[in-house]
């Protein structure tokens, strides 16, 4: 891209922070904006049929940030997505994404590797809740996303995996063991 088509790009992106615990987005509503993280740790969630809180994805600094099916669907999310910590978030809008789409053809490309690059991270966790086990699930954790351990509370890590509390407690001690 350019120098000049960047700074066309650059220009659409709108700073903002958002406090510990406070909302990104918020099931039921549309997702209107696109977030890159520069800074913090989110998470995104939603309740299973018996009311429980189920994580479904962390978002670390250096990856975008939205309920991309609400996005461009322009239907309400289903899930919620919440500072874990502090952050500090670049967002374009909708409206403002669809017009660079439109004008920028390498600014469309690069959007069409990162929507392919978050469904291949979708698949994989899909296929790895299938056929790998809990330790395998938290080694790749902690490998892919070391911070997430530094900063996320064990109970949303749990979640994450689809297990227990104290069976996350048990492969942790298992894995120092080691």
């Amino acid at each position: 891209m350019s120098p000049d088509r960047a700074e066309q790009v650059v220009a659409k992106f709108n700073p903002m922070k958002i406090e510990r615990n406070g909302y990104i987005l918020k099931a039921g509503t549309v997702c209107n904006a696109s977030h890159f993280m520069e800074k913090g740790i989110a998470r995104s969630y939603t309740y299973d049929l018996e009311g429980n809180e189920v994580t479904t994805a962390f978002y670390p600094a250096n990856t975008y940030t939205s309920d991309l099916l609400s996005f461009f669907k322009r239907t309400p999310a289903k899930e919620y997505i919440q500072a874990i910590t502090d952050c500090e978030t670049w967002y374009i809008t909708y409206g403002d994404m669809q017009a660079s789409f439109h004008a920028i053809p390498e600014f469309r490309e690069f959007g069409r590797l990162n929507i392919v690059n978050q469904y291949s991270l979708l698949k994989e966790r899909m296929l790895s809740n299938l056929q790998e086990t809990a330790e395998q699930r938290y080694n790749d954790l902690i490998h892919t996303n070391p911070e997430i351990l530094q900063h996320v509370p064990l109970k949303y890590i749990a979640s994450y995996l689809g297990i227990a509390d104290t069976s996350l407690s048990r492969i942790r001690k298992e894995s120092v063991k080691k």
